[in-house]
């Protein structure tokens, strides 16, 4: 059952979240050798309705965040809190009960979806799951799922096969809102797409969290359609978030270093502009999630980095904007320069 909802608190609340997954070597007797730190400390608030724009370089763990997030992967600790609900807190079957108000859309909706089941099987399956209906009501529920997503009642028919890769991912948002939840993961879910393709499947998606009044949680490495989507953007890096803000006041006046080298390695179509621009290019890569580098995660490929950044773990702290925070101890000298 739903929380009621309080106006003053979060719709959700994520505090000091991890995922740490340990790493053992040997055959007969396993040992522990070090820890992956996929998520590491995350916290932010979401409203009702919002749509969150979750980037960053692949491996920094956008994926795993979501996951956690919905108790697909247990968090090592911190909590999520869903409504007034901790949802890090329940097992067996509260957390089943408890997921007809969250669900996820997988970056592969091939793969997410059952070959062996047709289209209106699948839904069915979800929509008896968490919400039953009497059979008799589910062909109506089925075709309205369809034309929700822009699809004919007559894909009800079908198996998954037998769908192009866009219509496979309409049948994947169909399925999570099946079962009508308050809140949906959509984890790069155009990125394997075409452009023409990606640009109506994100239509769909801004347009059913506005008419359901949805919260989104939208995970993509690509910035320009995050932009277009979304009310706030998270920029992530190494398992933490280093940026969170408006998403026109993190594009227009991105705070952190790395959020200027991501915003100026958009492709910008006007050839002219392209070529004033500056580009700041990274040195080396990303380091590896199990040694961390001492200090600020992002130092060592950091321009502006000092020896106080390489000791000190800076906090994600308000900046001068309403709402928009980095975790950079020399965020507020460097945007003022």
């Amino acid at each position: 059952m739903t929380a009621p909802e309080n106006p003053a608190a979060p719709f959700l609340r994520v505090e000091n979240l991890a995922a740490h997954f340990p790493v053992e070597r040997g055959f007969v007797i396993r040992r522990r050798v070090g820890l992956v730190r996929a998520v590491d400390g995350v916290s932010f608030d979401l409203r009702k309705g919002e749509i969150l724009g979750l980037v960053g370089e692949s491996g920094c763990g956008k994926s795993t965040l979501g996951r956690a997030l919905l108790q697909l992967i247990r968090p090592t600790a911190g909590a999520v809190i869903l409504q007034g609900r901790h949802l890090t807190a329940l097992r067996g079957a509260l957390l089943r009960e408890a997921r007809a108000d969250f669900q996820m859309i997988f970056q592969d909706p091939y793969a997410s979806l059952n070959p062996r089941m047709t289209v209106f099987d699948a839904l069915s399956e979800a929509i008896q799951a968490h919400r039953p209906v009497p059979n008799s009501e589910l062909p109506a529920r089925v075709t309205a799922l369809l034309a929700k997503v822009g699809l004919p009642p007559r894909a009800q028919r079908g198996y998954p096969h037998e769908f192009s890769g866009g219509q496979r991912q309409r049948l994947a948002i169909a399925r999570a809102l099946a079962v009508e939840p308050q809140l949906i993961v959509a984890d790069e879910p155009v990125s394997a797409l075409d452009v023409s393709i990606q640009a109506q499947i994100i239509n769909l998606l801004a347009r059913v969290s506005r008419e359901m009044r949805l919260t989104l949680i939208f995970i993509s490495h690509d910035l320009s359609v995050v932009k277009y989507i979304s009310d706030r953007i998270a920029v992530m890096y190494l398992g933490r978030i280093v940026e969170i803000g408006p998403a026109g006041g993190v594009f227009e006046h991105p705070l952190h270093p790395y959020t200027k080298a991501l915003i100026s390695a958009i492709p910008i179509p006007d050839p002219r502009r392209e070529a004033l621009r500056s580009r700041i290019l990274l040195a080396g890569d990303p380091p590896s999630p199990l040694q961390p580098p001492p200090g600020c995660p992002f130092h060592p490929r950091c321009a502006y980095a000092v020896d106080r950044c390489s000791q000190i773990v800076p906090a994600l702290e308000p900046q001068a904007d309403p709402g928009h925070a980095a975790a950079c101890i020399r965020a507020r000298e460097i945007n003022t320069a």
